[in-house]
């Protein structure tokens, strides 16, 4: 059986969605004739855990861990943070007024932490694992960012040891959403890029999850470019029976930060209650995951608050039954230059739930496109007040006749399953 490494911060006991894409496709590559070796942080940084993915890793998979060094514990003091809390990507706050000690700290990690805050885990990770493939050696390498630092990682050893070598987008880089928040000088800018650029021109193949990224990707250069997107595990069964929700519920599962604060939902919802005391006493707005101040701020501005259910984190099995008990299920996609490229991971466990879908945002692009060729719900423009009101209208009908439901199409291909066929075919076909 061939042998690949695969570099990934994101391992269980990590929880959300940036661990799932990688642990499932080690789930699975056995079955392809290639045998994962799995090397990650031992003390890594994770906004959640959630032990209970550990299931979920293969019996006798070899895991090589080392220890980290990042800054979040130094970045945390600095602002005044308890120890136990949690920090953003990119150190960026969520607040509506963030401090002049967090735009600081903001500053200094885009400036200083290039390509990101596990850049000190690049020279030690190469040292140990040169030595290491030199002992135990492997057919290929495949590297996982965000934390794009994996990828310098794969290239030092692609570069000293001459295997092939896969890079995988979960997201962009210099065109992430947030990227223009990080008060980048012309310097880092330019090193951003230039980094960037090097890892797409080495490369063997980069493989994104979405259309609009591969084309961005082929644009910088690169030799090849595939897209696998993410997807969802047929093994991931809720036990038990599944009651549906009693309420008209609308859910979202995941966080929900200002570039996704949907104001458009809140002006249609709020006339909806004001204008039929039937629908108003069916609402349920459920959010599984955080909420930043400004969407708080929208709901209450809208007077929704009594509609509203919170639930920090759930674990991931949890979250699967939730959200097969939903009425409805919320896509809301950041309003934000990449919007069209925005395919998250929770969208293909929505289609695995098959229940139906209300995504805002671009009417053109990876999102609208699926829900069009899966019938799996719709998308709603961040600005069509009208369209979405008749379609939320048109879901209560359907709910208060006992009769809403999806009957989706060609969505077995985003089984995780068919997703890690196609990675083991790339993979084959770089063997020289």
């Amino acid at each position: 059986m061939k042998k690949v490494l695969i570099i990934t911060y994101y391992w269980p006991p990590a929880g959300g969605s940036a661990v799932y894409r990688w642990l499932k496709f080690s789930k699975y590559l056995r079955d392809f004739g290639w045998e994962p070796i799995i090397y990650t942080a031992e003390n890594g940084e994770y906004s959640e855990l959630d032990p209970a993915n550990e299931r979920d890793i293969p019996t006798g998979l070899t895991i090589l861990k080392q220890p980290i060094w990042e800054p979040y514990l130094l970045y945390k003091r600095f602002i005044g943070q308890k120890k136990t809390e949690k920090v953003n990507v990119g150190f960026l706050t969520e607040k509506k007024k963030p401090a002049m000690a967090e735009r600081i700290s903001v500053w200094i990690r885009g400036n200083f932490f290039i390509p990101d805050a596990r850049c000190f885990w690049i020279k030690p990770s190469v040292i140990y694992l040169c030595k290491w493939l030199k002992e135990n050696p492997v057919d290929a390498i495949i590297s996982s960012g965000p934390p794009h630092s994996m990828h310098m990682i794969a290239m030092e050893l692609q570069k000293r040891l001459n295997l092939p070598w896969i890079a995988d987008f979960r997201d962009p880089w210099t065109k992430i959403d947030f990227y223009n928040d990080l008060y980048l000088s012309g310097f880092a800018d330019r090193k951003h890029h230039r980094l960037e650029q090097n890892v797409v021109l080495n490369a063997d193949c980069v493989i994104t999850v979405g259309n609009q990224m591969k084309d961005e990707f082929k644009a910088l250069g690169a030799k090849r470019v595939a897209v696998i997107t993410n997807g969802f595990d047929t093994a991931d069964k809720v036990e038990g029976q599944i009651d549906m929700d009693h309420k008209f519920t609308l859910s979202h599962f995941g966080t929900v930060n200002k570039a996704r604060n949907p104001d458009i939902l809140w002006q249609v919802l709020r006339e909806l209650v004001r204008e039929d005391t039937d629908f108003a006493g069916n609402l349920e707005i459920k959010f599984v995951g955080r909420l930043d101040e400004l969407v708080g701020d929208s709901i209450t501005k809208y007077q929704l608050g009594n509609y509203i259910t919170k639930i920090d984190f759930l674990p991931h099995m949890d979250v699967i039954r939730m959200q097969r008990q939903s009425q409805v299920l919320l896509l809301l996609i950041n309003q934000t230059h990449n919007a069209g490229g925005i395919l998250t991971g929770k969208f293909f466990e929505y289609l695995a739930a098959e229940r139906p879908i209300l995504a805002i945002g671009p009417t053109t692009g990876d999102v609208a496109d699926i829900l069009s060729e899966s019938d799996a719900g719709s998308i709603i423009d961040f600005s069509d007040f009208d369209a979405l009101k008749n379609l939320i209208l048109n879901y209560y009908t359907q709910y208060k006749n006992s009769q809403l439901s999806v009957n989706t199409t060609e969505i077995q291909r985003f089984s995780r399953y068919e997703l890690t066929k196609s990675l083991s075919e790339i993979l084959d076909s770089l063997q020289k």
